[in-house]
């Protein structure tokens, strides 16, 4: 009784403060993770450290040695299997905070131009059902996926998007990655999604698209060469059937929000 009205008594706003803090962050890594294989590693997690406070209690010495072993080697093995979900987490967090800066007057009639040609070249190309897959940098740099490809640094029009996707051309196979007003590569690679709950009849374009989004906060843009069907993707999520007004719509949304120089670390990640 005594050391209970002891901590009560030590108790003060600062250690009022230091729980909600921690508890924020916890709140905002379960949300990090969520969706991810990451996930099942949290359960997988659980479930052994339940296991070894229960062979504890029992006191079944075998079990208990067995189960502080696996735990020993899990925090080994963690960030090596779970790499790309680490790196994904801690893109989304950077992304969230210190580093980000409104865009110029500008900058923004830069994207709304940028947004103009991308939505009539997708139209032009999802008629003729003529595969293509765009990918907008945003806050994360795409340099690592830009060398991958061939050098272009030509400004985006839409008879340039065109030509690039046309069928039998060097550059047809493969994504552009637009930065602002630019078509700076064609032709570039890019990580495929490793999602085992997506539709078996997504193409490896829609599953690249969704794999850099995974990774950065880049908008990929999808045309279907099947269907004619246009898609966007963002955060790892895909939108699916688009028509003209609600690709506009979207793409407007997700590009001409504006940014500002937050100092805020975890910032809630927007929602498409």
């Amino acid at each position: 009784m005594n050391a209970w009205l002891a901590i009560v008594t030590k108790f003060n706003i600062l250690n009022a403060i230091d729980i909600l803090i921690v508890a924020f962050v916890l709140y905002r890594l379960l949300l990090l993770i969520r969706g991810t294989r990451a996930v099942q590693l949290l359960k997988g997690v659980i479930v052994i450290l339940v296991a070894t406070g229960i062979s504890n209690v029992l006191h079944l010495t075998a079990l208990n040695w067995l189960l502080n072993k696996i735990i020993t080697i899990g925090l080994f093995a963690i960030p090596v299997v779970f790499q790309p979900e680490l790196r994904r987490a801690l893109e989304q967090i950077g992304r969230g905070g210190f580093f980000q800066f409104s865009f110029t007057s500008a900058g923004q009639q830069d994207i709304e131009f940028l947004i103009a040609e991308v939505v009539k070249a997708t139209q032009v190309l999802a008629r003729n059902k003529i595969g293509a897959l765009m990918v907008v940098e945003r806050g994360t740099g795409l340099t690592e996926y830009i060398e991958t490809g061939t050098f272009i640094d030509g400004t985006v029009s839409t008879e340039l998007l065109i030509n690039t996707f046309i069928p039998n051309t060097p550059l047809h196979d493969g994504a552009v990655i637009l930065r602002r007003n630019h078509v700076v590569a064609a032709g570039c690679f890019l990580p495929l999604t490793e999602n085992r709950d997506l539709d078996k009849k997504l193409g490896t374009r829609h599953r690249a698209a969704i794999g850099v989004t995974e990774q950065s906060d880049a908008v990929a843009v999808v045309v279907s060469e099947e269907t004619g069907h246009v898609s966007v993707a963002v955060d790892g999520t895909l939108s699916l059937n688009l028509s003209e007004p609600d690709l506009l719509e979207l793409l407007r949304s997700l590009l001409l929000t504006k940014r500002t120089s937050a100092l805020n670390f975890f910032a809630r990640k927007a929602e498409s």
